[in-house]
């Protein structure tokens, strides 16, 4: 969601665009996803496994008689810290392309609005590597830097149909 917000200032007004964002924790690092594409964030949900299905995915839930797949987002983006916490479970339901999504995170820390002038690229050295294009941008909050993560990239093709197979069967 952006909006543009006006300040007056001695020398005459200054327009600036905000973006909404959800913040997110995996283990240390601060994430944010486009407070557009959330549809909710929901806790202690059981998770029904999948057979044979990639490492990533931890199963499907039903919310409301909808089976929506969930996925982690720590195996997902390889942030494995030797750690893992399963006490908390914070699940982002988030609308991927048409496809309603759950991503497992480590905790859910608020909505923000950020300027979206002030979101730089990621460094080339960071998206050089292939499994990295999932990064849209950087932006400094506070005194952390907040990594956005463009949702629609997360999931390659193949994984996609693995997905729409599995909300089949």
């Amino acid at each position: 969601m952006q909006e543009t917000i006006t300040r007056n200032e001695d020398r005459g007004s200054e327009k600036e665009t905000l973006m909404q964002l959800v913040g997110f924790m995996i283990g240390k690092e601060l994430f944010g996803v486009d407070i557009l594409m959330v549809q909710e964030i929901i806790r202690e949900t059981p998770i029904t496994s999948i057979p044979d299905s990639p490492d990533f995915i931890e199963g499907v839930i039903n919310l409301r008689g909808n089976i929506i797949p969930i996925i982690d987002l720590r195996k997902r983006l390889n942030l494995m810290s030797g750690q893992e916490s399963n006490d908390d479970i914070w699940i982002i339901i988030l609308n991927v392309q048409g496809r309603v999504t759950g991503f497992i995170v480590d905790l859910v820390t608020q909505v923000m609005k950020v300027p979206v002038d002030s979101i730089k690229p990621p460094p080339e050295l960071v998206v050089a590597g292939l499994k990295s294009q999932y990064i849209s941008g950087v932006c400094k909050i506070d005194k952390r830097l907040l990594i956005m993560l463009d949702f629609d990239r997360i999931l390659l093709v193949e994984e996609i149909k693995k997905l729409n197979a599995m909300k089949r069967s």
